[in-house]
């Protein structure tokens, strides 16, 4: 498949010799999955403005109601022991409470459908964006359709995936892929994991940013197309750690670190703006029938 077909998420800022010298634990930055050119994102987004006009036309003028999604939660581990990748129930829970604590301006809520445990140790540490693993990871166990959220809790330890927090598809990708449709993070980043920074379940929140549509808050940086909405100040470069106040572009407004969509600490993730919320609920109804 091409990777302009899939529309994955997957921007892996460290070099793929400094992830592999890297464990699970010890991620040193946010990393989240493969670059989409702006080029691609014009496509994506001449048939989104198409579609959703036609759905503007034919829903009436009241808000839209709130959405539930039902989660499917994939625990893949290298061994049944909990520093393999077994996460506990309590902390897929936790995780849950998370996105919808994080989500709630939105109307969207998150409830858990399924929780299921497979011991594999080439899916745990191989899977990656485009990696045969992945593939036949998603093709065995995914569930649900457009409008089910399935996570798969692996290792990223080698392979295209080495080094990464995470990776999502877009819902405009779904019907060309329906199978590849969902969310891939790091074991570690649920609430109370062991990766250091990275480890309060933000990173099932951005990733499922990506998945109902949004974009990074850097696009583009100063002068691309950007993330498709008006209140997020142009950003030049991912944040790291939580620098206050770092204002990367000319053009009005700081950087926004605090966005769910931007890179920072967990610590530091607190918003997604006005605009986001109407992008993502527009991008949910059109691809993903919410």
């Amino acid at each position: 498949m091409m990777l302009s077909g899939r529309l994955l998420i997957s921007l892996a800022l460290a070099t793929n010799a400094l992830a592999t010298l890297l464990s699970p634990r010890d991620v040193t930055q946010r990393t989240c999955g493969t670059t989409i050119s702006d080029e691609e994102i014009l496509a994506a987004e001449q048939d989104f403005q198409s579609k959703v006009a036609q759905l503007d036309a034919a829903r009436p003028l009241a808000a839209a109601a709130a959405a539930t999604i039902s989660v499917y939660f994939h625990v893949i581990s290298e061994d049944s022991t909990e520093a393999g990748g077994n996460v506990p129930d309590s902390q897929i829970q936790e995780q849950i409470d998370v996105l919808n604590a994080d989500y709630a301006d939105s109307e969207l809520s998150f409830t858990l459908a399924a929780t299921t445990r497979t011991v594999n140790s080439d899916w745990f540490n191989n899977a990656g964006p485009d990696s045969s693993q992945q593939d036949e990871m998603k093709e065995t166990l995914r569930e649900g359709g457009a409008a089910d959220l399935n996570v798969y809790t692996v290792g990223f330890t080698s392979g295209s995936g080495a080094g990464l927090l995470g990776y999502a598809t877009f819902p405009s990708s779904y019907d060309s892929y329906p199978t590849d449709d969902g969310v891939v993070i790091l074991f570690s980043s649920l609430p109370g994991g062991s990766t250091t920074n990275y480890n309060e379940g933000r990173t099932l929140t951005h990733e499922a940013g990506h998945w109902v549509g949004l974009y990074h808050t850097f696009q583009g940086g100063c002068s691309g197309v950007g993330d498709q909405v008006d209140d997020t100040p142009a950003e030049a470069s991912p944040a790291q750690g939580c620098p206050t106040g770092r204002d990367t572009c000319s053009s009005a407004g700081t950087d926004p670190i605090h966005n769910y969509m931007d890179y920072s600490y967990d610590s530091c993730l607190n918003e997604f703006t006005a605009d986001q919320v109407t992008r993502l609920t527009d991008q949910i109804a059109t691809y993903r029938g919410l």
